[in-house]
């Protein structure tokens, strides 16, 4: 990408990510709400979920203004991974609103039966609000993962599922506060047992998130079927005898490719730069044009 490109795209992610900001904090407010005025536990909860999925934006932003920094002196392959790291400070979050969620939810369920505590009944208004949160949820997870595509954006990727853990929680949330609704008193464990579904929902995601993230911190190499594209291209040119050593890694959006190719040793130093010249310029037309290439030339054996 040319320096416009790269500043269009991140002013492109950050109004996405504020859009989601804006209906976050409207479904805060919502749901702590309708969570004690309607007595649901589960719909507290939920409002937790939502404060963090606001807090998580803010993360999102500050890391893409600092990824978006051009090569300099400290980083001589960029920032990108500061966006990788965003990844996984949103997944970090989000195993600690699940754990939050689960721990309340199961200090409710155990004094219930072995105390034999009472649960106050939720009231519809709780209801009302779970299905309210579902449909905004869901329609910002659809816009974010769209935009997220169009992007490239590991980061927005994360926060578009940030908002689907949201709206799967609040449908767990619909159906215990539903439930313990319209069965009365004796069924109100259904709230905070709601609420512990929902937990192990956001932890699932926590985990896929992290788990890729960390993996290209760790310098894991490109999917092989990257790599067998990578290949076939370089194959194409028939002055290319042999490719070894391919290496390959991921730097934020962009993809970094290292190798040795084995060309004819009687062809002029000027031939052979030439020929890895375009391979460069293919490789770089398909994977981006801020893919970082390193070619190292051998003479056939």
């Amino acid at each position: 990408m040319e320096e416009n490109q790269i500043e269009t795209r991140q002013k492109e992610i950050v109004k996405v990510t504020l859009i989601g900001t804006v209906v976050n904090a409207i479904l805060i407010v919502l749901k702590f709400a309708a969570g004690i005025l309607g007595s649901s536990s589960a719909m507290v909860a939920d409002g937790v979920h939502s404060l963090s999925d606001f807090l998580t934006d803010f993360v999102v932003i500050v890391m893409l203004k600092i990824s978006s920094k051009p090569c300099d002196d400290d980083h001589d392959f960029g920032h990108g991974k500061y966006e990788t790291l965003a990844t996984t400070i949103i997944g970090l979050l989000l195993i600690l609103v699940g754990g939050g969620i689960l721990w309340s939810g199961a200090v409710h369920i155990y004094g219930f039966i072995v105390n034999d505590e009472l649960l106050q009944s939720p009231g519809w208004l709780a209801f009302g609000a779970a299905v309210a949160s579902i449909l905004m949820k869901e329609g910002i997870f659809q816009y974010t993962i769209k935009k997220s595509k169009n992007l490239n954006s590991e980061a927005l990727v994360a926060n578009a599922w940030h908002h689907r853990s949201d709206a799967l929680s609040s449908i767990g949330t619909a159906i215990g506060i539903g439930a313990a609704c319209l069965l009365g008193s004796k069924w109100a464990i259904l709230d905070p047992l709601a609420a512990v579904i929902v937990s192990l929902f956001i932890f699932k995601v926590a985990i896929q998130l992290i788990q890729s993230s960390v993996n290209q911190l760790l310098e894991s190499s490109l999917p092989k079927e990257i790599e067998d594209q990578i290949e076939e291209i370089v194959h194409s040119y028939p002055e290319v005898t042999e490719l070894h050593n391919l290496r390959t890694r991921q730097v934020g959006v962009n993809y970094a490719i290292s190798m040795h190719v084995r060309m004819d040793g009687n062809i002029t130093l000027y031939e052979s730069h030439e020929k890895v010249d375009l391979i460069e310029k293919e490789l770089k037309e398909k994977f981006g044009h801020q893919t970082i290439i390193t070619i190292h030339v051998e003479p056939w054996k």
